[in-house]
């Protein structure tokens, strides 16, 4: 039986060329995971506090309360409440490495909660003094990856006194540094925002100190700290996020929660203020739905437990009172590492770290939230590249296309935290920069070449 189309072929390349071009837009908006790394946590520090030695002393005092509170393995497994042994030796191990290392990722200089309140003149002169200390660092090598400064929030209140310290903060850096290149991955924090108007305000300065000192545009980028219920949802009832993170017209780079601020903002009372509490597990969720596949970085809030030990004199500090000490670092550190396991499981990989002594616990609990899923991991993903992308099936656990890529997310993630190493990826037949491409289909594709 012959049967005629009824279609055009201009009728068809009309109608698919409205396709594509929705397409185009969406893929603007939803370009999915970018290739730079996403650090793991966000340091914070008052500003009055920071000079260019901070770096090293944070990193100081982050391997000194591991070696005080957790010198061996088995005072480290009883201090995480980590009791599988050959799982607690990796942990153990991995993080030593990490810690006589550099452990700081990304490092915020604070002007808000953190700083307080201060004369102009002497915030004035903690500007000045702050962007000099950042270009010292920057100049010898021991300035993180990552760092920038906390304004305080663009409000009726603060806002001419934000601008006035970010302004006096580049212009001093870029004056120390002697040339028009800030470090690579500066950002520049904003609390508290309620309204695109604030982040868009914010990119403006920017763009003008940018053009003042002769600096790459859009080379300062931004993070939205989420703290305020009208920053998910707004007065019309519809989410807020993806409006105020394009009023950063292209510079925003991430998005933080606040949850103190959020939960008190909601009604919560004091005793309840928690990470784990439902309002923000809403909050988490809505931002995590509505950023999918944006390429913004999401980033959890604070532990506000702190591992700080009661008596610090070490030399006239009885038995009585280094048990107390060790007790309460490691009540600590055990509420710090699951807060930061709980946040990995919903698929938050960066948070705050409000003091050096949280360090340890943040990348045991990375470190062990990756560890004890390498052996199944290997194995899914070595069966599904041996069958060449096509679905999988390895023991219970089902693997098409789509979870696929999952595993390769999970390595790209262990990788660059360093929970794994190039030699735990033997039985998967991939190396670390195959999976840097980041696209399944194109290493399929490079491996079919070979």
């Amino acid at each position: 039986m012959s049967v005629k189309t009824m279609l055009a072929d201009h009728d068809v390349t009309a109608i698919i060329d409205q396709v594509l071009n929705a397409h185009t837009v969406y893929s603007a908006t939803y370009a999915g995971e970018g290739t730079l790394h996403q650090p793991i946590h966000t340091v914070y520090g008052g500003a009055h506090l920071f000079t260019a030695d901070t770096p090293k002393k944070l990193a100081s005092l982050a391997l000194k309360s591991f070696e005080t509170y957790a010198h061996d393995r088995a005072a480290f497994s009883n201090a995480m409440d980590l009791h599988q042994q050959p799982l607690a030796t990796q942990v153990y191990e991995r993080l030593s490495r990490k810690l006589a290392a550099m452990p700081i990722e990304d490092l915020r200089i604070d002007f808000e909660d953190g700083y307080g309140y201060r004369s102009d003149g002497e915030e004035d002169q903690h500007a000045i003094n702050t962007g000099e200390a950042v270009a010292k660092a920057r100049a010898s090598g021991t300035l993180p990856t990552y760092c920038g400064i906390r304004i305080k929030p663009l409000d009726r209140h603060a806002a001419k006194r934000a601008i006035r310290t970010l302004d006096l903060f580049i212009g001093s850096m870029r004056q120390a540094i002697g040339s028009p290149r800030l470090p690579t991955n500066f950002v520049v924090t904003l609390p508290k925002v309620m309204l695109p108007q604030q982040v868009k305000a914010l990119s403006k300065v920017l763009g003008t100190l940018e053009e003042r000192h002769r600096l790459e545009r859009n080379s300062i980028k931004i993070e939205l700290m989420i703290e305020q219920p009208q920053a998910i949802i707004d007065k019309t009832g519809k989410c807020a996020l993806l409006d105020l993170v394009n009023a950063g017209e292209g510079r925003c780079r991430g998005v933080h929660f606040g949850a103190y601020d959020y939960t008190a903002a909601c009604g919560v009372v004091a005793a309840d203020q928690r990470l784990d509490h439902p309002a923000c597990d809403f909050a988490r969720n809505v931002m995590q739905i509505a950023l999918a596949q944006t390429g913004i970085w999401l980033s959890d809030g604070a532990t506000t437990i702190l591992p700080t030990p009661p008596y610090e004199n070490t030399t006239t500090t009885s038995a009585l009172q280094k048990e107390e000490n060790a007790r309460v670092v490691h009540n600590a550190w055990r509420a710090h590492y699951k807060n930061v396991y709980r946040a990995l499981q919903n698929g938050y990989y960066q948070g705050w770290d409000l003091h050096p002594a949280q360090i340890p616990a943040r990348y045991a609990a990375l470190y062990a939230f990756f560890l004890t899923s390498l052996p199944e991991m290997s194995k899914r993903l070595r069966v599904f590249m041996e069958r060449a992308g096509r679905a999988s099936l390895v023991g219970d656990k089902f693997d098409d296309a789509a979870t696929g890529q999952g595993l390769l997310n999970y390595f790209l993630r262990a990788a660059d935290c360093g929970a794994i190493s190039q030699g735990d990826l033997i039985e998967t037949g991939l190396t670390i920069e195959d999976m840097r491409i980041r696209s399944f289909s194109q290493i399929l594709e490079n491996r079919r070449k070979r």
